[in-house]
């Protein structure tokens, strides 16, 4: 999957607006750009931030070693952009549902019982601590 992650992590985004299109409010970058996912696929903004999505520190990790350690300061940072953006608990089950279709379709030779368990308990601790900093920020 590394040598993919631009395309992998595009199509991440990509299965979000299309389990849940109105997701596309979210970002600035997109408001503006109708209901049609296709001509998404050539968004530079959307290709840009999925690639730094996927290529953030916790990202890296969670490919490496199924495990997240994230900084302080890094879920700071993303829970107060997430709080910014209007994100609530169900938008984490759409990222979640959309990031295991993706990894399923990219490795479909790989994918097992016990790699979609090793990926759902990766992202639900990730999804946990950014949502403590979430309501931290919120908080404030």
């Amino acid at each position: 999957m590394k040598k993919d992650t631009e395309s992998i992590a595009l199509k991440v985004f990509l299965r979000i607006f299309e389990i849940a299109p109105g997701a596309k409010q979210m970002f600035s970058f997109l408001r503006d750009s109708g209901d049609d996912v296709a001509p998404l696929q050539n968004h530079p903004k959307l290709k840009s931030h999925a690639v730094t999505v996927f290529a953030c520190e916790s990202a890296t990790q969670l490919r490496k070693t199924g495990d997240v350690e994230v900084r302080t300061a890094t879920l700071k940072r993303l829970g107060a952009t997430h709080v910014k953006a209007g994100v609530a608990d169900a938008h984490f089950e759409v990222v979640k549902t959309a990031l295991l279709d993706t990894i399923k379709d990219a490795v479909p030779e790989m994918w097992s019982p016990e790699m979609k368990e090793a990926w759902e308990e990766a992202y639900d601790q990730l999804a946990a601590a950014i949502k403590e900093e979430m309501k931290k920020a919120a908080s404030t």
